[in-house]
């Protein structure tokens, strides 16, 4: 996008601020017709921005030095490197499985935290994550079929989606790992992520306190992944920890 408005602006004596705007404002409209037309979620649109106007501004100024006269030696090298670029994209598998892990202190003992840890009722804290703020779901209760290896699980967010999980190792008061075998079919994360599993592990501090660990393992399918992966891991992160300060809340309670 960039490149085409150099292109279309070559001709044109404009000042840097001139073009930086008027790229701005290319990109914008571009990002309310992808809403309009392709049906893009908000949330979505909202963390892939920074890389749209990223890459708008460099292929701006690179098609900016590219479409002045006696460049052809550049002009030549600039577009076989994106040629490239698209092949090796083209060709590439962009899957990428990475871990997440949080640790909190319990002021209770296993037996009592675990109480809370395969099922809980609503969360009813207020939210304080900025992109829950702003209409991300988050996690607000999990419900199970039974207590034993291989039972259902459900894990509930805000919106009314529902995360379908079996419970694949169920050790009571030490461990709870369980796969997720069905995810919301929502734009927001369909081809973008797949989250594979999540676990919980309590350690008996033997002071009648509990080290509770919440680990989730997850799939990208997005590139690039040192970007979106920044994204992956915090909104990973602050689930963890909304569920888990609930867990703790709970299990501390009298």
């Amino acid at each position: 996008m960039g490149m085409i408005c150099a292109w279309y602006w070559k001709d044109h004596d404009y000042k840097t601020k001139t073009l930086v705007s008027r790229a701005i404002l290319n990109g914008l409209l571009a990002i309310l017709l992808s809403v309009i037309f392709l049906g893009e979620g908000m949330i979505c649109l909202l963390i892939v921005s920074p890389l749209i106007f990223g890459f708008l501004l460099t292929g701006l100024f690179t098609g900016k030095a590219m479409f002045k006269r006696r460049r052809k030696h550049l002009n030549v090298s600039v577009v076989s490197l994106l040629v490239v670029l698209f092949i090796v994209d083209s060709v590439s598998e962009h899957h990428y499985e990475s871990l997440v892990s949080d640790v909190i202190i319990v002021n209770a003992p296993p037996e009592k935290v675990w109480e809370h840890v395969v099922a809980f009722d609503k969360i009813e804290q207020e939210e304080n994550f900025w992109l829950f703020k702003a209409g991300m779901p988050s996690p607000v209760a999990a419900t199970v079929d039974g207590h034993y290896e291989g039972a259902g699980r459900k894990c509930i967010f805000s919106n009314g989606y529902v995360f379908d999980e079996i419970m694949v190792t169920y050790k009571p008061a030490k461990e709870l790992t369980f796969d997720i075998i069905k995810q919301p079919k929502d734009p927001e994360i369909m081809g973008h992520i797949d989250i594979q599993r999540g676990q919980f592990l309590l350690q008996d501090n033997g002071d009648g306190t509990t080290t509770l660990v919440g680990n989730s393992w997850y799939r990208l399918y997005v590139f690039p992944i040192w970007y979106y992966d920044l994204w992956a891991e915090r909104i990973t992160r602050n689930v963890h920890l909304r569920v888990m300060q609930h867990i703790k809340l709970l299990s501390e309670s009298k």
